[in-house]
């Protein structure tokens, strides 16, 4: 069939994006479902760092290769040996289909399946091949969802049915940004209430730990970023304490609030600045969470001897540490009854035309989470 999707053929254009237009919206074939895939209609997807940095070149992909990762739709065709969904049902890709065989699948650590990432990488489904082609040019999919598009070809290992009542843009941030911050917080860092929870960071993954540590009831939830309107955001969502990163004395003031540091810091930026600035902030004992996503040239220097002497703790987030199937449907039902207000992280609904300039706005740090509607 043909689709309109946005494609992306090279890497490092210029800024604004508005002009440039990295991202050609195009008429592209997708091949029906074979074997254990679904066709789905896509009805919203998120504007996420991870589309942006395979912009800029910074984390590479191969070309061209269709962007878009965090999204919701409708289940239209199903293909052979397809069990557990029906045409009409509403969905949340994962984009990690975890095979279920592995060693990290077999241990209950989904989100790091090893054939999942083997084909994440070459940006293909999980059969090696891809759906998307253009006058006989294979298009790759972005983390096996390819959603900057009308329609999508998935495994079925990559759906989560869903609720049908709750509303395909808000439903579709639950595909990276919410499971990736909620479950950095209950998953990774394994919080428990009463301890005091900084977040460095305040994006849509960042603003997501923000909830999650204030629904399970954190002593002290700080949190910490360059953008002063953020902090002002993070203030009315309930945060104990909104600091500015340039702050003079930050460390200082960190460990003032908290009688010693926080026992949880959480970097969501992707930014080896900010995950400095998480550790520094941590206090003896703690956990310094990494869920921000750089580039693989980003590194930081620690202290070897304070990682020893004071017990320091530094954890990995990938997905939020997430079981896909078990973690969006629980936090899904946080969101409806209230716990987890994730609508409010939702900055506008774009269509096609404007998503260049919707990744000026991304880079730019002047939004937080902005929704296609192809």
């Amino acid at each position: 069939m043909k689709i309109k999707a946005a494609i992306l053929r090279n890497t490092g254009a210029r800024r604004p994006y508005r002009d440039s237009k990295p991202l050609s919206i195009e008429e592209v074939e997708l091949d029906p479902p074979k074997r254990g895939e679904v066709l789905v209609k896509i009805k919203a997807v998120g504007l996420c760092h991870s589309d942006l940095v395979a912009i800029s070149g910074e984390r590479a992909k191969p070309m061209p290769i269709v962007l878009g990762h965090e999204a919701s739709g409708i289940v239209t065709e199903i293909g052979e040996g397809v069990s557990g969904f029906t045409i009409g049902d509403h969905v949340v890709p994962s984009y990690v289909a975890s095979c279920g065989h592995c060693e990290m699948c077999s241990v209950g650590r989904p989100a790091l399946c090893e054939p999942a990432s083997v084909a994440n990488a070459e940006a293909v489904l999980k059969d090696g091949t891809t759906r998307l082609h253009q006058l006989g040019t294979a298009i790759h999919h972005h983390s096996g969802v390819a959603g900057f598009a009308e329609y999508a070809v998935l495994p079925q290992e990559a759906l989560i049915k869903i609720d049908k009542s709750v509303p395909f843009e808000h439903a579709a941030l639950f595909g990276c940004g919410v499971v990736t911050g909620v479950g950095s917080v209950i998953n990774t860092a394994a919080a428990k209430p009463g301890q005091f929870i900084a977040v460095v960071g305040l994006g849509g993954v960042g603003f997501s730990a923000v909830l999650a540590a204030l629904a399970i009831g954190a002593g002290k939830v700080l949190a910490l970023d360059l953008n002063n309107e953020k902090l002002a955001f993070a203030q009315e969502l309930g945060v104990h304490h909104a600091l500015n990163v340039t702050e003079d004395d930050l460390i200082q003031k960190v460990s003032s609030l908290t009688g010693g540091g926080a026992h949880i810091a959480i970097e969501t930026a992707g930014s080896n600045r900010a995950l400095q600035t998480a550790y520094d902030i941590t206090r003896r004992g703690g956990t310094t969470v990494v869920a921000g996503m750089p580039g693989p040239e980003a590194e930081i220097n620690l202290s070897h001897l304070k990682i020893a002497a004071e017990e320091r703790c530094i954890k990995g987030s990938y997905m939020g540490s997430c079981v896909a199937k078990r973690d969006i449907p629980r936090y899904l039902n946080m969101f409806q009854t209230g716990v987890l207000p994730v609508d409010k992280l939702m900055s506008r609904s774009i269509g096609f035309e404007d998503l260049n300039a919707a990744m000026d706005r991304l880079a730019d740090a002047n939004t937080i989470r902005e929704v296609l509607i192809p």
